[in-house]
């Protein structure tokens, strides 16, 4: 429609709708437009806005049912548009100018209004529903259709069950999901679901718009529900032969869903693909089997959806494997070993062999039988013998003495066909203790041994024989020495190899206290005599002289270890070193002992022969200090340059270090204690780090920035403690973010400045100096200085005995 050129008075209603606007020039205009308008026309749509200002010419086409038109700039409609019938219009907007005609596209949406009812699709709506149905399971779908806008909430359908007739054996048996309209059995219904006692129901289904709402249009329907029965049930077991010649697949066995299209799968404990199912639900075999493998199997055929989604429970099927003669006995070893004794009386069973048939056990193909069909050696015979049935090894000759100390006999295993293994059993015949050891003569000596013999000389060696086998606990001899060793002057060592007994020196020999020892030797088995017993024969006496020598002294300890306690006066008598004879020499200490400076002195004692100086004892004596609590503990270190934030910092911390010089004894743990001033234990925190570091901290949130005295006392662990009291001086400051102080905290009152103790300390390194070097020059003109305490404890003490 073309414009007239003005804009007349408008006695009209106007409505503009205007979603979207461009620049005319080549671009598009959108207007969202509502359908079914039930006002007055013509209706005004919207503005063509940046028209240029000399116009002429405007003009509307693309409207061939001639609904639009243009009026002074403004796009406006004759009569209600239909989204159903047309859901957008693409206008062409022309005018001229005085260069040349332009145009642009205005794009009119039309704005869905909830103006149509949901209908189904089918006016009779029939399903089926199979016995057997899990819940959840859809046998049939029911579905709508709403002609409004499916991309806003008009055509956004919902599905509800309004009613189930007749109402038995439950009133809910049936569910329809309200998005997808699609229809189950609810756990009722798949639990209850009988064909005879109902085989149909009318479901009465309501189908709603705008998802459901109160302002929604519906429209209700009828559902038939026809119940069928199912052949899906567990089939026969089976029973199939192991090692079936084939040819492979085998079908075996057959199931059936009869309801919707389903798909089958097996489950179960067997090697892949030994049993498959097809499309149609025939079960196949497709190798053979071996009862001794698996003698059965539980196969669970499951039936699905092509979804994937079970449809029923899982049917069993139970495939039995039956028996055929195909193994062989075997024995679980191939070598046994057994002993025998040989006093073993005839018919003593040694050793029982059992071989295994993986057979079935409950047919006479695992039925056994034993054989002896070799022996090494093979002489003498009838040694042994093995019983037919049980396969117990026993002995069958009266005596196993004088036979060889081992035998190798073969066993075979039968079965009722023939088939067969074999195994071999060692029997080691075990030799028992009926032979005593004896010695070879009665009486041994005299032999003769220096009384200066060392510990460890071996006074002689002798052996007591067995006849029983080498080696074996009935041969090996246990010597004792019975009487004659009451101070224990000698021990026995026995070669387990040989049998031979040495007499071994193991103290010191003293002629003049003993020259002669007469010793009592017995010799008997570890093992119990079995026949016989241990006779004369099994005792030997031995004769010892001692030979007098000319002694050296002998002090009574080769080292001694002597405890004192610090700061004791010079001259005290600390220990007397004794020998045999000789007169007792005393040690004193010449000055007094500091365990700070030195806890260990250790010095040597010489003891010389009065006859013969060659002849000589030396011993060593260490002195240990013992520590007395004369130290009191000391604060280490410098905190004059460290400080503590304010207001208080988490975890920071002057880390305090103590020492005290005293030993563990009463150093220890070293004990830090703020004075007992309310005040004090407010602002201050000490928290122990260990034995002797504690932490200094703030105990309040904020302390005004000043140089603070912290008053504290350090003990040691001794009882009673000695204490240090400390007034330590503590800058707190406020810091900045790095934790950096950031101003200089207020000098602590009575403290001297830096330029004061500056002077104070030179002067008196000067004073010092001066006295140092008076007593230097005293000391130069002073006798020669003597030995010095270390040379004087190099030299050892000598006594003469």
């Amino acid at each position: 429609m073309a414009d007239r050129g003005a804009t007349p008075m408008l006695t009209v209603a106007l409505i503009l709708v205007i979603l979207t606007f461009a620049p005319c020039s080549g671009a598009s205009v959108k207007i969202g437009v509502p359908e079914n308008y039930d006002g007055i026309f013509p209706w005004y749509l919207a503005k063509l806005h940046s028209l240029p200002v000399n116009y002429s010419d405007l003009v509307v086409t693309g409207d061939d049912e001639g609904i639009f038109g243009i009026d002074a700039q403004f796009l406006y409609a004759l009569k209600p548009l239909d989204r159903e019938k047309q859901p957008s219009y693409s206008l062409q907007v022309s005018f001229r100018t005085s260069v040349q005609r332009q145009s642009f596209t205005v794009e009119v949406c039309v704005i869905d209004k909830n103006d149509n009812v949901p209908t189904f699709i089918e006016e009779s709506m029939r399903g089926s529903v199979q016995l057997g149905l899990l819940k959840g399971i859809p046998f049939m779908q029911v579905e709508a259709l709403d002609r409004d806008d499916r991309n806003t909430a008009h055509a956004e359908l919902r599905f509800s069950l309004m009613e189930q007739t007749p109402r038995i054996p439950s009133s809910q048996m049936f569910f329809i999901d309200s998005i997808t309209g699609e229809v189950s059995l609810t756990e009722e219904g798949a639990s209850t679901l009988d064909p005879e006692m109902c085989g149909r129901y009318k479901l009465s289904v309501m189908v709603k718009d705008m998802a459901g709402k109160a302002n929604a249009f519906f429209t209700t329907g009828i559902v038939t529900v026809e119940v069928t029965g199912n052949t899906w049930a567990s089939p026969d077991p089976v029973r199939l032969q192991e090692n079936l010649p084939g040819p492979y697949p085998i079908p075996i066995s057959q199931v059936k869903w009869s309801g919707s299209q389903a798909e089958y799968s097996l489950e179960g404990e067997f090697p892949e693909m030994l049993f498959t199912i097809s499309r149609e639900g025939v079960i196949y075999l497709n190798a053979p089997l071996d009862r001794e493998t698996q003698d059965q199997f539980q196969i669970s055929i499951v039936v699905e959806r092509p979804d994937g989604r079970e449809i029923a429970k899982p049917v069993e099927l139970r495939v039995m494997v039956g028996d055929a003669n195909d193994n062989r006995p075997t024995f679980p070893q191939a070598q046994y070993h057994t002993v025998v004794k040989e006093l073993a009386a005839r018919g003593t069973e040694i050793l029982t062999v059992q071989a295994a048939d993986n057979d079935d056990p409950k047919t006479d193909n695992v039925r056994i039988f034993y054989r002896l069909v070799g022996q090494i050696p093979e002489s003498p015979r009838a040694l042994f013998r093995v019983d037919r049935d049980s396969g117990v090894i026993s002995v069958q000759a009266d005596s196993m003495e004088g036979t060889a100390p081992q035998y190798t006999l073969t066993i075979t295993a039968e079965d009722a066909k023939g088939l067969n293994s074999s195994c071999t059993v060692v029997v080691t015949v075990h030799d028992e203790n009926n032979n005593p050891p004896v010695f070879s003569q009665h009486e041994y000596g005299p032999f003769h041994i220096p009384e200066n013999a060392p510990v460890g000389t071996t006074v002689t060696a002798v052996l007591a024989g067995d006849a029983d086998v080498r080696g074996g606990d009935s041969w090996q001899v246990d010597y004792r020495l019975e009487s004659g060793n009451e101070e224990e002057v000698f021990t026995l060592v026995t070669d387990k190899q040989t049998n031979e007994v040495s007499l071994i020196l193991s103290k010191v020999l003293d002629f003049e206290r003993e020259s002669e020892y007469i010793l009592v030797l017995s010799a008997q088995n570890p093992v119990a005599l079995v026949r016989g017993r241990y006779g004369p024969a099994s005792t030997a006496t031995v004769s010892i002289y001692v030979d007098d020598v000319n002694e050296g002294p002998i002090l009574s300890q080769s080292h001694y270890e002597v405890t004192v306690r610090e700061g004791e006066e010079p001259g005290r008598v600390i220990a007397t070193i004794r020998g045999y004879d000789p007169d007792s020499h005393p040690i004193r200490h010449v000055q007094a002992l500091d365990r700070e400076e030195n806890s260990t002195y250790t010095m040597e004692v010489i003891a010389v022969d009065g006859r013969n100086s060659s002849l000589s004892a030396s011993t060593l004596v260490t002195v240990q200090i013992l520590d007395v609590n004369d130290n009191s503990p000391v604060l280490v270190g410098d905190y004059s340059w460290k400080y503590l934030c304010t207001p208080r910092w988490e975890d920071q911390a002057l880390v305090l270090a103590s020492r005290d010089s005293d030993g563990p004894q009463h150093g220890g743990r070293l004990n830090f204690s703020l004075r007992s001033d309310a005040t004090v234990r407010r602002n201050w925190k000490l928290t122990p780090i260990n034995d002797t570091h504690t932490n200094l901290s703030l105990n309040i949130q904020y302390l005004a920035p000043e140089v603070y005295t912290v008053p504290f006392t350090i003990s040691d662990s001794s009882s009673p403690p000695r204490s240090t009291f400390i007034n330590l001086p503590v800058t707190v400051c406020p810091c900045n973010v790095r934790g950096n102080c950031k101003m200089a905290a207020k000098q602590l009152q009575g403290m001297p400045t830096i330029q004061s103790a500056v002077g104070i300390l030179l002067g008196t390194f000067a004073f010092i100096g001066t006295i140092l070097i008076v007593v230097f020059v005293r000391l130069s003109y002073q006798n020669p200085k003597r030995p010095s305490k270390t040379n004087q404890e190099r030299v050892p003490l000598k006594i003469s005995i």
